[in-house]
C-alpha cells in the first residue's frame, strides 16, 4: 500500500511540473493579470483582483529589494544536491506575494536549483498531498531530489516566526482577525524576508 501510494505521489508530481512555469513567466502572468483586472483560479471577484493587483507591486518591491547576507549566500552557494523546487499558490495570496520573491533570491544562488511554480486550484491532487493542519495554505514549497524523484523537505505557507505569530493569535482568539493580517503584513514589511533567508539556511545546513 506504501509503495503504490509512493508510486501515485511521483505521478502526481511529475504531472504537476508539466504543468509548471519559471518564476519569471509566473511574475509575466501576474504582471498581465493585473494589466486585464482578473485574477488565477476560478473565482474573479472583485477582493481576489484586488488583492492580485497588491500582490504584483509587492512581488516587485522584493524582487528589487531583498538582500541576502553573505553567511547564507555561502550555505546556499555550497549546497551539491540537485533539487526541484515547486511552489503551490495563487496570484491572489498575500503570504506568497511575500515568500516567492525571497526564495527566487535564494534559487538563483545556486544552478543546482530549479525553482518551478504551479497554481494550486489547477493542481488539486499535488495540493492534498501537502496540507497544512488538514487545509489548503499557500504558498507550499515542495523540495525534490532530481537523483531519486524524493520529496525531501517542504517549506510554507509561511516562515517560521509568521507561523508562530499566527499560531499564538489562534490560540488565544479563534481565527485571525482583519486588524491581525494587517499586523502580520507589516510584521513581513519590517522583516524583509531574513527570517525566511534563516529558515532555508536552517533547511539546507
Amino acid at each position: 500500500m506504501e509503495v503504490l501510494e509512493h508510486m501515485t505521489l511521483k505521478n502526481i508530481l511529475s504531472d504537476s511540473l508539466e504543468k509548471s512555469m519559471s518564476y519569471s513567466e509566473y511574475r509575466d502572468l501576474v504582471s498581465e493579470l493585473t494589466a486585464n483586472n482578473s485574477t488565477t483560479g476560478p473565482e474573479k471577484t472583485d477582493a481576489l483582483i484586488n488583492y492580485t493587483m497588491l500582490n504584483d507591486r509587492r512581488m516587485k518591491r522584493w524582487d528589487k529589494t531583498v538582500k541576502v547576507s553573505d553567511e547564507a549566500k555561502e550555505v546556499f552557494e555550497n549546497s551539491n544536491r540537485k533539487m526541484t523546487w515547486v511552489v503551490l499558490t495563487e496570484s491572489w495570496c498575500g503570504d506568497a506575494a511575500h515568500l516567492m520573491p525571497v526564495i527566487n533570491k535564494v534559487a538563483e544562488l545556486n544552478d543546482n536549483i530549479d525553482y518551478k511554480v504551479v497554481l494550486r486550484d489547477e493542481n488539486e491532487a499535488l495540493m492534498n498531498q501537502f496540507l497544512t493542519n488538514g487545509g489548503k495554505a499557500i504558498p507550499k514549497l515542495i523540495m525534490i531530489d532530481n537523483e531519486t524523484n524524493e520529496v525531501v523537505n517542504t517549506f510554507g505557507p509561511r516562515p517560521s516566526t509568521a507561523t508562530n505569530l499566527v499560531n499564538d493569535f489562534k490560540a488565544q482568539h479563534g481565527g485571525l482577525t482583519p486588524e491581525f493580517k494587517e499586523d502580520l503584513q507589516r510584521w513581513y514589511n519590517k522583516d524583509k524576508g531574513q527570517t525566511t533567508i534563516e529558515d532555508f539556511v536552517a533547511l539546507l545546513s
